[in-house]
C-alpha cells in the first residue's frame, strides 16, 4: 500500500460518516418540525389554492418538444465543450479535430431543424 493512501481513505470514510449523519437528523428535524394537521384541501396534488378541474385533453403542439430537444442538445454541447476548453493547451492537436467534427454534427441538426422550419415560432 502506498504510503499515506490509507489517510485518504480514512478522510474519505468521515465525510461519507458526517454526511450520512447530517442527512439523518435533517430527516429528523423535518419530522419534529413539519405540520401535522390533515386536512382535505391539503390532500389534492395539486396544492396552490387553485381548484383542480377535471382532466381534460389537450392538443399540445409539437413545435414546443422541438424548441425543448434543440435546447437540450445545444446544453449538453456546452457541458462538453467547457471541460474541452480547460484542457485544449495542453491536449495533442488530435482532441482539437475531434472537438470540430463533434461541433460539425451539432451544426448539422441545427442546419436541418433550420431548413425543416422547426425552428420558426408561428
Amino acid at each position: 500500500m502506498t504510503e499515506g493512501l490509507g489517510d485518504n481513505w480514512t478522510i474519505i470514510a468521515i465525510a461519507g460518516a458526517v454526511g450520512m449523519l447530517a442527512i439523518g437528523i435533517l430527516f429528523l428535524a423535518s419530522y419534529i418540525f413539519a405540520p401535522k394537521r390533515k386536512s382535505e384541501r391539503g390532500r389534492i396534488p395539486y396544492e396552490c389554492g387553485i381548484e383542480a378541474t377535471p382532466f381534460s385533453w389537450s392538443r399540445t403542439n409539437i413545435r414546443y418538444y422541438v424548441f425543448g430537444l434543440a435546447f437540450l442538445i445545444f446544453d449538453v454541447e456546452a457541458v462538453f465543450l467547457f471541460p474541452w476548453a480547460v484542457v485544449f493547451l495542453e491536449a495533442a492537436a488530435a482532441v482539437f479535430y475531434e472537438m470540430l467534427i463533434f461541433l460539425g454534427i451539432l451544426m448539422f441538426g441545427l442546419t436541418y431543424a433550420w431548413r425543416k422550419g422547426g425552428l420558426n415560432w408561428r
